[in-house]
């Protein structure tokens, strides 16, 4: 995670009010807040104008995850390494987690798996290719720690093989059995948290000197008081599920009034708002030549997504889902999601960036997008 803003040291935050005040003076994207609200509101007055309801909300999200990303890094920051790399896992992509599950509660299982295909492959090719772009228009040539990036790519190619399997059984079976498809995905699930665990033993504990030049935060930044964050991080949670109920609740109507699908709302909409506040770090950080963080954030958070975030959800629909939800999504998803992993270690491979290896991300990108909504997915799985 990183910094949206440096605040000055004379005048610390004492309460939640000031705090906002004070960052959004320093992030302008912060003076969004007010649509939380706005869209609250407008949730109470009209319930039926879908269309409406959903771009507020899309707009209320973004400052709510810029917040949730700077209190869990002012948290982090005060619990040392092992802990602090755990509350990065846990609250690192909570905004798209919180969607996620206030989708899974409606049995919105194809926005669910939608939004975290799409948060894998924006964080590996939009977020990196961004950050090589910016960096690279600025410094010329970038360097970066190339274990970092061999580390986290080789994490997101065992997550897209445990997503490939429950597919490829689709296609022996005519057709598999259901049971066999929720077995098989809870076993995986769990084994991917335990993956997900020992690497981060093995990151920051076992052989932390491998990983020391990523950061999360400026060395300069002045961080919020621990209390206070944990107190942000309690309410924008809160406003994070009320706003994303909201958000589940419109997306369907919207989408068709839009013109766009399930699909790709959460493949493309719902990531790119939930790494809002990832991005604006990663490419500022790009900007002042620490490429080495923007790839550690743009990585990083792919691989919290494949290893902790989705076998989270699909442990937690045996409680909250109307069904237990799979690891099995629809082809052309699997498909990007393993382009995108093999490209982002191709990417990353020499650690050295240029501009020129950040437009071909974004190309990459751009490809994926435009196909899922010219031919989205009519019966993904």
């Amino acid at each position: 995670m990183g910094s949206l803003g440096e605040r000055p040291s004379s005048a610390p935050p004492s309460s939640v009010g000031r705090v906002v005040i004070d960052e959004i003076r320093h992030a302008p994207v912060l003076g969004l807040i007010v649509f939380v609200p706005i869209v609250i509101l407008l949730e109470r007055i009209f319930p039926d104008r879908h269309t409406l309801l959903f771009l507020a909300s899309v707009v209320a999200i973004v400052p709510l995850a810029a917040l949730l990303s700077r209190a869990t890094e002012a948290v982090a920051a005060k619990t040392g390494d092992a802990v602090g790399g755990l509350l990065n896992a846990t609250l690192g992509n909570l905004t798209e987690l919180v969607i996620s599950l206030a989708a899974l509660q409606a049995g919105q299982y194809l926005l669910v798996k939608a939004s975290l295909a799409g948060a894998i492959v924006t964080n590996t090719l939009f977020m990196l290719g961004g950050s090589f772009l910016l960096g690279g228009l600025k410094h010329h040539v970038q360097e970066f720690n190339r274990v970092n990036a061999r580390f986290q790519a080789c994490l997101l190619f065992l997550a897209t093989i445990a997503v490939l399997v429950p597919s490829l059984i689709s296609e022996v079976d005519q057709p598999p059995a259901l049971d066999v498809s929720q077995k098989l995905s809870l076993g995986l699930a769990i084994l991917l948290i335990a993956v997900y665990a020992l690497g981060m033993l093995f990151s920051l504990r076992t052989h932390r000197e491998l990983f020391a030049s990523v950061s999360h935060a400026e060395e300069d930044e002045k961080l919020w008081p621990l209390g206070l964050s944990i107190a942000i991080l309690l309410v924008v949670t809160l406003l994070v599920a009320l706003v994303s109920e909201i958000f589940v609740g419109s997306v369907q109507a919207a989408a068709e009034h839009l013109g766009m699908t399930p699909a790709f709302v959460g493949f493309i909409v719902v990531a790119l708002v939930g790494a809002a506040a990832e991005m604006t770090t990663a490419f500022s950080a790009a900007r002042a030549n620490r490429l080495d963080l923007s790839v550690g954030i743009a990585l990083g958070s792919a691989a919290q997504i494949a290893l902790f975030v989705a076998p989270v959800l699909v442990l937690v629909s045996y409680f909250i889902g109307p069904e237990p939800m799979t690891l099995q999504f629809w082809r052309g998803a699997v498909t990007m999601m393993i382009v995108a992993t093999l490209a982002a270690t191709l990417l990353s491979n020499g650690g050295r960036g240029a501009w020129y290896a950040g437009v071909m991300a974004l190309a990459l990108y751009a490809i994926f997008a435009f196909t899922l909504f010219v031919l989205p997915p009519t019966n993904p799985s």
